[in-house]
């Protein structure tokens, strides 16, 4: 499921929030401390108020197959036969790491106003549901 601006969600599971705590009047002070505990129960319902698609950072395998398989796709048809055979073999020991990369797409976080009038930000999206409808 992706999720949109302006859908209704619910929490998948209950969340404990406990961090340091930041005044969001545009004053810039410090956070801190919390003297206390949040807690939310799964099914708790709000709106989206926006979606932030991040792509998730390559490993040194991902990059060394991205590399390795441009240079084979450039160059593989001229190389000498053992050396062609071993860039294979390369790429074919990088390829599960490659495919779970590409498999595991990009890191989707949302901020949500529940109905309480909370907010959460930079929150994992599969921590919610669709709850079905527009808060229009």
């Amino acid at each position: 499921m992706t999720l949109q601006e302006g859908r209704r969600v619910t929490l998948t599971a209950d969340i404990g929030l406990a961090d340091a705590l930041a005044v969001t009047d545009g004053s810039g002070a410090p956070p801190v401390p919390v003297a206390g505990f949040l807690a939310l129960a799964a099914g708790t319902a709000g709106t989206v108020e926006r979606v932030v698609r991040e792509e998730r950072g390559e490993s040194h395998g991902v990059r060394e197959y991205l590399r390795l398989k441009s240079l084979f796709d450039s160059f593989g048809h001229a190389m000498p036969a053992g050396s062609r055979r071993q860039l294979e073999e390369q790429i074919a020991a990088l390829e599960p790491e490659w495919t779970a990369h590409r498999e595991q797409g990009p890191l989707l976080t949302v901020r949500v106003r529940f109905d309480s009038g909370f907010v959460l930000d930079g929150t994992p999206a599969h921590l919610f549901a669709d709850a079905g409808g527009d808060a229009s």
